[in-house]
C-alpha cells in the first residue's frame, strides 16, 4: 500500500463536516469517498477496499458506536482502521471507541497537523499489518506444499506421526493383502520407445492405478521400474482388505487391455497377491520411504513373478479371504524360488449375486 495514495472513507452526517475532511484528505493525496450516514458507509465498506475510515460517532438512524461494531465484528473487514471523530470529547466515549476496536479518537475541531499525524500512523499500521498478513499468508502456503509433498511420499497417518515428533516408525500388522504387479516383456516394449515416450506412458499407467488405489482405500507403496505395488490394510486396518484389493487386480486387468503404446503394441500384466503379517516403517531422515518387510511381501512379488500375463496369482491364504465372494481357478502346485512347492489359484472374477 503506498500511504500517498491511500482510499480514505469519510462517514459523517454533517455536510460541511465531510466536505471540509474531503478537501484536506484530497490535498494530501489520498483517494477520498464520503458517505452521510452509518448505513450507507457498510454499504461502501462492503463493497469497496478502504484502507482507513473516519468515523463520526453522532449520527441519526446508526450511530458510529453501531457502524464500529458492525466493522470488527465482520471477519472480511476487521483489518480496516477505523478513526472516530466526535464534538464530543469524553473519557468514557473514547474508552468505549477503543473496546469497541477503534484504532483512534479525535476530538472536534481537530488540528490539521494532529490529524494528518494520526491518519499517517494509522495507515502505517495497517500497512505494516497488511505485510504481516502477506508474509504469514506465505509461510501458510508454503507449508501447505510441504504437506501435500510429504502426503505424496507418507500416508497421512504416518505423516501425522512424523510431524509430531516420533523418530522411529515400526508396526506389526497381522493381517494385510499385499499386490505386486509388472509389465510382462518390459525391457523389449522400452526398447521400441524414446525416453519421453516411456515416461510418458508409465505414468499413464501408474496414475490409472493410483485412481484405482484411491478409489478402494488402498495404501499405494512404491514404484520400481515397471513395478507397482499396493497394499491392503494398513496403515489403518481394515475388515475387508483382501477384497478391496481383488476388486483393484480385476480393474488393473480391465484398464491394461485397453491400452496401446504410440507403436500400437498391446499390454499384459502380471499381477501376484498374498495375504498374511508384515511389518511396516519410515526409512530415511531427508527422503523419507514407508515400506513393507516380511515373508507375506516376499511371497507376493513371488506370485507375480511366477505369474501367467494377463492373470491374477494368489497363495491359498489370500483364497481362503476371498472364496466365498470370487470365482477362481485351482492352479495347482507350483515350484517358488525360496519356497519350494506352493498351492496357488488364479483370481478370475467376481460371483454373481444371486
Amino acid at each position: 500500500m503506498n500511504l500517498d495514495q491511500a482510499s480514505v472513507l469519510v462517514v459523517d452526517d454533517v455536510e460541511a463536516n465531510r466536505d471540509l475532511l474531503c478537501r484536506r484528505l484530497k490535498r494530501q493525496g489520498y483517494h477520498v469517498k464520503i458517505a452521510e450516514d452509518g448505513l450507507k458507509a457498510l454499504e461502501l465498506i462492503r463493497a469497496e477496499p478502504f484502507d482507513l475510515v473516519l468515523l463520526d460517532i453522532m449520527m441519526p438512524h446508526l450511530n458510529g458506536y453501531q457502524v464500529l461494531e458492525e466493522i470488527k465484528a465482520d471477519s472480511s473487514l476487521r483489518h480496516i482502521p477505523v478513526i472516530m471523530i466526535s464534538a464530543v470529547d469524553d473519557i468514557d466515549s473514547v474508552v468505549k471507541c477503543i473496546e469497541l476496536g477503534a484504532e483512534d479518537y479525535l476530538s472536534k475541531p481537530f488540528n490539521p497537523v494532529l490529524l494528518k499525524a494520526r491518519i499517517s500512523a494509522s495507515l502505517e499500521k495497517k500497512r505494516l499489518r497488511d505485510q504481516e498478513q502477506a508474509v504469514l499468508q506465505k509461510l501458510q502456503d508454503e507449508q501447505a506444499k510441504s504437506e501435500l509433498l510429504l502426503l505424496n511420499i507418507l500416508p497421512k497417518p504416518i505423516a501425522e506421526r512424523l510431524k509430531a515428533g516420533e523418530r522411529t516408525i515400526a508396526d506389526n500388522f497381522s493381517d494385510v493383502t499385499v499386490l505386486f504387479a509388472d509389465i510382462v516383456g518390459f525391457s523389449q516394449l522400452s526398447s521400441h520407445l524414446s525416453p519421453p515416450e516411456l515416461v510418458e506412458f508409465l505414468n499413464h499407467i501408474f496414475s490409472l492405478f493410483d485412481e484405482l488405489a484411491d478409489k478402494y482405500g488402498l495404501e499405494k507403496i512404491k514404484t520400481i521400474g515397471d513395478a507397482y505395488m499396493v497394499v491392503g490394510g494398513l496403515p489403518m486396518p481394515r475388515p475387508d482388505h483382501a477384497q478391496a484389493i481383488a476388486q483393484m487386480a480385476l480393474d488393473m486387468l480391465d484398464a491394461t487391455t485397453q491400452l496401446r503404446t504410440n507403436h500400437g503394441e498391446t499390454i499384459a500384466m502380471r499381477i501376484g497377491i498374498s495375504t498374511g503379517p508384515v511389518e511396516a516403517g519410515v526409512i530415511g531422515t531427508k527422503k523419507f520411504s514407508y515400506d513393507l518387510w516380511g515373508d507375506t511381501v516376499n511371497t507376493a512379488s513371488r506370485m507375480e513373478s511366477h505369474g501367467i500375463p494377463g492373470r491374477i496369482q494368489v497363495t491359498t491364504s489370500t483364497y481362503k479371504c476371498l472364496a466365498d465372494d470370487f470365482v477362481f481357478e485351482n492352479r495347482g502346485l507350483i515350484p517358488v524360488k525360496g519356497k519350494g512347492e506352493m498351492l496357488t489359484y488364479l483370481l478370475m472374477g467376481k460371483k454373481p449375486i444371486v
